[in-house]
């Protein structure tokens, strides 16, 4: 009986040992401090001083961090486990053994992407914009045992709108890891893909053109400046491989480079282009011809190195009888797509069908996406609703990156600072609700404005409709916009700007979604706009920021043609 009782009671004891709670802080205090090895990145470094500054703030307790030498009893321990290539190298999981915290990942990267999830996850820390961080407040945190660990959607994800672009803090703690341009900085830098459009850069009609008009694409009997190039042309095929070779030399950062078409549909029509063409069952057969050719000159000069070349417009369905190199990505552009309705979508079979065939003979599938209006980048355009299906879609069909194309070239876009925050959420996850990061966005950075300018977004949104197609080039004449949704929509607008009268910056906010309806009521019916004041506001609007209205589109040329319209 005694052996029983003795027994029973070292089992309430371990019981009780392995299930008692642990304190990270409380009231303003911690026993903790934050360990890295000496051998830490500089991305794991940042991310011990980050996590040591939001701790602070959240809890008043300034956890020292340590780094190297004796681990101390009770730690937050930041360190990377290397792991395979690919995906795998920037996840990470976060842990409890015993009263410590481990945060490891896959790579420094992912380390630091675990302790930023850390942050987001359990203490509701978020990074919207760059003049935005939420750091709520707590007296203490307890723990018991936990694992929780997260590896992202696809590979690569790209978020191009042009305040991303700059802002390399926000993109590592929004996980967004490619940019334009490769990024020496503090957090790991970034991934990129070099250039786009590549080939009559190499082979230029300024350098080329009046000594060899062969270079060129033929066509109706005559060679073209202005088209694509002759790639069954021996010459065209040296100069390309020498120049993409030259770039690599030049710009040796890139995991990728683009061997691709201009951005144009004139391909060549002479005899031996054409009938390459043919031989493969589309115009994407001859360019894959020409790109594996320089591919296995590059895959023996620099086997570290991708080439990249575009499925794009007319090069977009799959050829037959040939296939890309192991080195060699091709990037599906979506570009005619409907954007209203997902990919999976009856009006987007076509391209659906085309991925499945590039997918069935690519070894890498990179997505080019779009994801705003490039006609006119301030008019509502209403694809909330599909963005995590698509990028579903992307990751279930193998793809290896997302570049959502946003708004590049200025600030001020539809929804800039919204979508940029939600497309970089979901291309790490999209298996997360988009209404509610969208809902969350909205209340912290809106303020007291957010439940009228909520349900103006739920309008916008609204007006997609099943019969209703709209691509990314669409004007204030679309059949998606009325002058009863103008009217409708300035409602709760202006009730918002309202609440917000005595706040500069939450105004300016507001004001950034009212020139959503302002830019339509002025395009839709400029001499009316001229007389109510609606276009006088707007102008002040756009000339304050340096907004842009559209693609290349530049405030100087928009004001002068508004006073053509009038």
């Amino acid at each position: 009986m005694r052996y029983r009782l003795s027994l029973l009671l070292l089992l309430t004891a371990f019981i009780s040992t392995i299930s008692a709670k642990s304190t990270l802080f409380r009231n303003g205090q911690s026993a903790y401090a934050i360990y890295l090895p000496a051998s830490a990145s500089t991305p794991e470094r940042t991310a011990a001083t980050e996590l040591q500054q939001y701790l602070l703030q959240i809890s008043g307790a300034k956890l020292p961090v340590i780094v190297g030498g004796k681990r101390p009893d009770k730690a937050v321990v930041i360190a990377t486990e290397p792991a395979a290539k690919g995906i795998a190298e920037e996840a990470f999981t976060y842990s409890s053994d015993g009263t410590d915290i481990y945060i490891k990942g896959g790579s420094s990267r992912g380390t630091m992407y675990g302790v930023y999830a850390f942050l987001e996850n359990e203490f509701g820390v978020r990074w919207f914009t760059a003049d935005l961080t939420v750091v709520p407040q707590r007296n203490e945190w307890t723990f018991e045992a936990f694992s929780h660990h997260e590896q992202p959607a696809v590979r690569y994800r790209m978020v191009q709108y042009y305040h991303v672009d700059t802002d390399p803090a926000w993109c590592a703690h929004n996980r967004n890891n490619t940019l334009w341009q490769t990024t020496k900085n503090k957090y790991g830098g970034t991934e990129a893909y070099w250039n786009a459009h590549t080939m009559t850069q190499f082979v230029s009609a300024e350098r080329y053109f009046d000594s060899h008009p062969e270079y060129f694409a033929l066509r109706n009997g005559k060679r073209v400046r202005k088209g694509q190039l002759c790639l069954t042309n021996k010459d065209v095929l040296r100069i390309c491989t020498e120049e993409l070779l030259n770039a690599m030399q030049k710009h040796p950062d890139y995991f990728v480079y683009s061997l691709s078409q201009a951005d144009n549909e004139d391909y060549c029509q002479c005899n031996a282009c054409t009938r390459i063409a043919q031989q493969y069952g589309a115009q994407s057969g001859l360019m894959l011809w020409f790109v594996n050719q320089v591919a296995d000159v590059v895959a023996l000069r620099r086997p570290d190195k991708y080439i990249g070349t575009f499925a794009y417009r007319y090069t977009r369905k799959a050829p037959k009888g040939i296939r890309p190199r192991n080195n060699v990505i091709i990037r599906l552009c979506s570009i005619e797509c409907c954007f209203g309705h997902p990919l999976t979508a009856a009006c987007n079979r076509d391209f659906m069908n085309d991925m499945h065939d590039w997918g069935q003979i690519a070894p890498q599938l990179y997505i080019w996406d779009y994801v705003v209006n490039f006609k006119q980048y301030l008019a509502p355009f209403p694809n909330f609703n599909v963005l995590a299906s698509n990028i579903k879609t992307f990751r279930d069909n193998r793809a290896i990156g997302i570049h959502e194309e946003a708004q590049y070239e200025t600030n001020g876009g539809e929804w800039a600072e919204l979508r940029a925050w939600v497309l970089a959420k979901l291309l790490w996850n999209p298996e997360q609700d988009t209404q509610a990061l969208v809902s969350e966005f909205i209340q912290a950075y809106y303020g007291k404005a957010a439940n009228d300018v909520q349900k103006y977004f739920d309008m916008t949104q609204a007006l997609v409709r099943s019969d209703h197609h709209f691509n990314i080039y669409i004007t204030e004449t679309n059949a998606l916009y009325s002058d009863s949704f103008v009217k409708k929509g300035m409602k709760p607008l202006n009730k918002a700007r309202r609440k917000v009268a005595d706040d500069t910056q939450l105004a300016h906010r507001v004001d950034k979604v009212r020139m959503q309806l302002l830019y339509l009521h002025a395009m839709r019916h400029t001499r009316q706009a001229s007389s109510d004041g609606t276009l006088s506001e707007l102008l002040t609007l756009i000339r304050q920021g340096n907004y842009q209205p559209g693609e290349g589109y530049k405030v100087e040329r928009f004001v002068e043609n508004i006073k053509e319209r009038r």
